[in-house]
């Protein structure tokens, strides 16, 4: 497995990014490969079994490569999520008590040691880059917020308002202290609630100029994308103003972007078809119809 030759011939400028993207099956026999850089450390991810002797090669790869490009002692995080729960084992180096990385300017929190997600989906930086450039003096509804990503870039481009709603409080908590680092706590609000028992609360905040949709693909107790999406649909058009516009995202590699579009139409049909968002370049997909999709729909003014 030879990881060394695809990555960068300079250190990496000190800002979240993916570094080495091998799920979109563009490099043969490194799939089940992720490299991501969270200044100051390495996150290497395994997605499927490999062998003691893989890992150990592969180790050597990164620390070989890092002592190539960069003065600074190596931090590697290893995490394993071809096993549930996910293994996260900090190889070498350490950590900051308080982990900030930097994104567009904007700063999250991230936690590599605690849990399978840490905190921010970097496939999904140009959708927040878009709705940074699309928020100014917006009403705002953020589904399925997570640590509120989406809400810091809307409120980073004028946003008027943002309602951030997400099942997990300890998330949205991570959420407020990702809004207060960036000095854009204003107007934002937090519901740590089921959105399919609060849609009638939404609908009283509402209606909002761009609603937010970007769930889990499978999680039980929260969301299931071939049942719940659907559901979900049927009332989105309710929240979203005349002229305002929906960012539906779906990543699920077994769902196509034609699945996505045929619910759209089928269970909202108020809502317009505008476009695709692209993916990030550091995310290479051989086949789009398995990667993130990021599509844009607009309701049209009465």
């Amino acid at each position: 497995m030879n990881l060394l030759q695809h990555l960068p011939g300079a250190c990496p400028d000190p800002v979240a990014q993916r570094l080495f993207h091998g799920r979109g099956h563009c490099f043969p026999g490194l799939e089940t490969l992720t490299l991501d850089y969270l200044p100051p450390a390495l996150l290497l991810t395994q997605f499927g079994p490999l062998s003691d002797e893989q890992v150990t090669a592969l180790r050597q790869q990164v620390a070989q490569w890092w002592q190539s490009v960069s003065e600074a002692p190596l931090t590697l995080v290893w995490q394993d999520r071809s096993v549930s729960p996910a293994n996260t084992e900090l190889l070498s180096g350490s950590l900051p008590l308080s982990h900030w990385i930097t994104e567009a300017g904007l700063d999250f929190e991230v936690t590599l040691m605690k849990g399978q997600n840490h905190g921010l989906f970097l496939d999904m930086a140009a959708g927040r880059q878009w709705v940074r450039e699309h928020s100014a003096d917006k009403r705002v509804l953020n589904l399925f917020a997570y640590t509120c990503g989406f809400s810091v870039a809307a409120k980073a481009g004028g946003a008027a308002s943002v309602v951030n709603l997400d099942m997990s409080a300890p998330s949205l908590s991570q959420g407020k202290r990702n809004h207060a680092r960036n000095g854009l706590g204003e107007g934002v609000r937090y519901l740590a609630h089921d959105l399919f028992k609060t849609f009638g609360k939404l609908k009283k905040l509402g209606p909002y100029d761009l609603v937010i949709v970007d769930p889990p693909s499978f999680q039980q107790g929260s969301f299931i994308a071939t049942k719940d999406y659907p559901r979900l649909l049927r009332r989105l058009a309710d929240l979203v103003a005349p002229g305002g516009e929906a960012l539906l995202c779906l990543n699920a590699p077994e769902l196509s972007l034609a699945y996505l579009q045929q619910q759209v139409a089928e269970c909202a049909p108020e809502l317009t078809f505008v476009e695709r968002l692209a993916n990030p370049a550091s995310f290479p997909e051989q086949n789009p119809d398995k990667g993130l999709k990021v599509l844009r729909y607009q309701r049209l003014s009465e």
